[in-house]
């Protein structure tokens, strides 16, 4: 109930909603109303009551919760089921408990989402600094009928949703780099680690899980150099920072709703590839490929259709599609 009432009052910001109003809508008592609206409050929502006028909503704190969540979501299917946690080992983690548990098949589209991981984790199995308030830490499950070598891609578009939902809450303009981070002038502020179960020819399950840095202002020693936020980034602008983290999880979940449904017509990039390629932070840029077999340097030209990215390399084309690439003038180039 808490969550229709978000959603009224959110609809109705420019003038005051009744309790009769309410009360009509959801079904319910006034008294039901009132004691929503008083749990509301407690939890740091400001909520103007005037007699024989209503309820209006002035202000809303940066609150992460299934209820915050769902009132945000402009989604189909994305987020049917939010699984909030104030705090959780990893939201990847969870994912999988979820898809594995006897009994359940209707988890796909299933988001689950933590205020601090006690174990979140990066690519390689890199730490991810996941401290209380500061991030927006989630992960989407996911069960397409897709070819199992076809799933890798997912990454690639998940990045592409991150930085369109980031644009569109905050109006900032990250990149890509490839193939699984985000980032703002030079600078780290968002890893994706996707998993998979799977058969030969079948998918179990996927999970695409997210850290963005949003209220961080400070970072472990070892990313002090190459990790920013949202908030630090907004204060370079001159920006003030006011960022809703349920807003930006919505808004990254509508754009990856959109993405999803492009990439399943073709179970490839084909028909987001230039744009992705238009994100890319490696396009024509000088890269170190750091490839098991040896290291080389080249010119990225961005991606092809299967999402490996081509490098020019003594004149001809290099596909690399595994290990990992540094780039000039960002982290991680020596």
């Amino acid at each position: 109930m808490k969550t229709k009432i978000l959603q009224a009052l959110r609809q109705n910001q420019d003038h005051y909603v009744s309790g009769q109003e309410l009360c009509e809508q959801l079904g319910v008592s006034r008294t039901a109303v009132w004691k929503a609206i008083k749990q509301l409050k407690e939890a740091g929502y400001l909520i103007q009551a005037v007699q024989n006028k209503g309820y209006h909503l002035l202000a809303v704190p940066d609150i992460l919760s299934e209820s915050e969540i769902a009132s945000q979501l402009h989604t189909k299917w994305l987020g049917k089921s939010i699984r909030y946690f104030d705090e959780l080992d990893s939201t990847n983690t969870e994912a999988k408990r979820i898809a594995e548990e006897p009994g359940e098949d209707d988890w796909h589209g299933t988001v689950v989402v933590a205020d601090m991981q006690t174990a979140g984790r990066g690519r390689r199995g890199r730490s991810w600094s996941s401290p209380h308030g500061a991030g927006l830490f989630f992960t989407i499950l996911l069960k397409p009928e897709i070819d199992p070598e076809n799933a890798p891609m997912l990454t690639l578009v998940k990045a592409m949703a991150v930085v369109r939902g980031i644009h569109q809450a905050t109006g900032l303009q990250p990149q890509i780099k490839w193939p699984n981070d985000i980032v703002l002038h030079g600078k780290k502020i968002v890893g994706i680690l996707t998993e998979m179960s799977a058969q030969i020819d079948y998918v179990n399950h996927i999970v695409v899980g997210t850290g963005i840095n949003v209220h961080h202002r400070e970072f472990p020693e070892e990313i002090a150099k190459t990790a920013t936020s949202l908030d630090l980034e907004m204060q370079q602008t001159g920006q003030n920072s006011e960022i809703s983290r349920a807003q930006l999880l919505g808004a990254v979940l509508e754009q990856f709703e959109l993405y999803y449904k492009t990439y399943l017509q073709t179970q490839d990039l084909s028909a987001l590839m230039e744009e992705y390629n238009d994100m890319l932070v490696n396009r024509n840029a000088n890269v170190r490929v750091l490839d098991p077999l040896g290291e080389y340097e080249g010119r990225a030209l961005g991606i092809d259709r299967r999402g490996q990215l081509l490098v020019e390399r003594d004149g001809e084309q290099v596909k690399v599609s595994s290990g990992e690439v540094s780039v000039r003038g960002i982290y991680g180039y020596v």
